[in-house]
């Protein structure tokens, strides 16, 4: 059954290469911020904010956020693996998050904002874990990688007004992200690797 398994989310990972898109699923705290930086990459053809990894069906917001559902933040990426590889895409993440934490991302605290990794395929799994092993061997940090990877679930968009949020309500989120001392903390783990 396993092979059966691995051989249909192979077949289906090549099927949606020879389309010419595919998925990715990345949560690093507020979902504003993994999508303002999924969205910057040349190939990303569009990342939705959303909720993952939780029971309810069709969540809200204001039921996420209380850490009751089991969800947490997450972005959706669309993109072109032709014009991007989803090792790329692994990269951006992983500077775009503190893998130091769980049930936290810089000041927002609660299982809503853990970070992880969920793969939608077997060879997604294989190479964000072989993608986790390499910044665990050369991480410019002393703290252990707790980021964990998992298997994509349900993925449920979130309401209209937290897409592009970033670009809709530039000055508010400036003041969220800077308050939040997101970007500092960035710098502080990733340093020259977060200027690439």
């Amino acid at each position: 059954m396993t092979r059966i398994v691995l051989v249909l989310a192979l077949l289906f990972s090549a099927l949606a290469h020879a389309q010419g898109t595919a998925k990715a699923t990345f949560a690093g705290g507020c979902f504003w911020c993994v999508e303002e930086a999924m969205e910057k990459l040349p190939g990303v053809l569009s990342a939705v904010s959303g909720y993952t990894g939780g029971q309810m069906k069709n969540p809200s917001y204001a039921l996420v956020s209380t850490g009751r559902t089991g969800h947490t933040e997450a972005v959706q990426v669309t993109y072109d693996p032709n014009k991007l590889s989803y090792e790329k895409l692994l990269e951006a993440f992983w500077v775009n998050h503190d893998p130091s934490t769980i049930d936290r991302q810089f000041c927002d605290h609660g299982s809503q904002y853990r970070p992880g990794v969920f793969a939608h395929d077997a060879t997604q799994r294989r190479l964000a874990e072989s993608s986790k092993a390499r910044w665990e061997r050369d991480k410019p940090f002393r703290q252990k990688i707790l980021t964990p990877i998992e298997t994509a679930g349900e993925f449920w968009p979130a309401e209209d007004y937290h897409q592009d949020y970033y670009k809709k309500n530039p000055a508010r989120y400036h003041f969220y992200v800077t308050g939040c001392g997101r970007y500092a903390r960035l710098d502080e783990l990733w340093g020259k690797y977060r200027a690439k």
